[in-house]
């Protein structure tokens, strides 16, 4: 699997990132991955109801972006604070492809001595608790896998921005968002001795690239032209 790289270290939208998982999977051979993060921004399912599932006054108060993925599943925040994971693949059953890429981050997560687990087939949890969300898209040749992991993100600002349906809460056993998520951060905090890749959100990136990846294939300016017409297609 290689990793894909921008030719800068600018910091871009989350709109961007979603249309660079487009556009590799349309124009690069093979499985790639890369992770990013991004200002404070609400990423919201292709099939839910705007105003049912965001905060938009508190959004618009703190200058929270939104904006609307292609892929299902719930409702996301994301800051600099959470590492936003893409993979992607062959197109294959849905199932498999998602599973695959499930285990291998779960298993990433546990070699470092974090008691990782998978919960249904879209969370994964610490110690009962919710640190990383996916997401599944697919195009008509290729599979794309998105995902969080919650780091050090403002769980506060989390809890504000997005409201999810009292239901889907009490499916869990709980009563609000902030009781089902938690930050590694936190675990971290409580671990006798931790991996230098806990550390912080940077070095877990660095570890994840490495665990995942064998090779890089560096974007050029071209590319970059193509990945923001692709961003055009995204909003709310």
């Amino acid at each position: 699997m290689k990793h894909v790289i921008l030719p800068d270290n600018i910091r871009r939208s989350l709109a961007f990132y979603l249309a660079m998982e487009e556009f590799v999977a349309r124009e690069i051979e093979g499985e790639a991955f890369f992770v990013w993060r991004v200002e404070p921004t609400v990423i919201f399912g292709r099939n839910q109801v705007l105003e049912n599932e965001v905060n938009l006054e508190y959004c618009r108060e703190h200058g929270v972006d939104i904006v609307r993925r292609k892929s299902g599943g719930g409702c996301v925040y994301s800051d600099l604070g959470n590492i936003m994971v893409s993979y992607i693949s062959r197109r294959g059953d849905v199932s498999e492809v998602f599973d695959r890429y499930m285990t291998a981050l779960t298993e990433a997560l546990r070699a470092l001595g974090v008691p990782a687990e998978k919960s249904g087939r879209n969370d994964i949890l610490v110690e009962g608790r919710k640190i990383s969300g996916n997401a599944f898209h697919q195009l008509p040749d290729r599979s794309i896998v998105h995902g969080t992991l919650l780091y050090s993100t403002d769980l506060e600002a989390l809890t504000e921005a997005i409201r999810p349906p009292v239901e889907k809460l009490q499916r869990h056993g709980v009563e609000s968002v902030r009781q089902r998520v938690m930050n590694l951060s936190e675990y971290v905090a409580l671990m006798t001795e931790s991996d230098d890749a806990l550390k912080s959100p940077e070095a877990l990136e660095e570890y994840l690239v490495g665990y995942f990846t064998d090779g890089e294939i560096v974007l050029n300016e071209n590319d970059l032209e193509k990945i923001k017409l692709i961003t055009d297609t995204y909003g709310r």
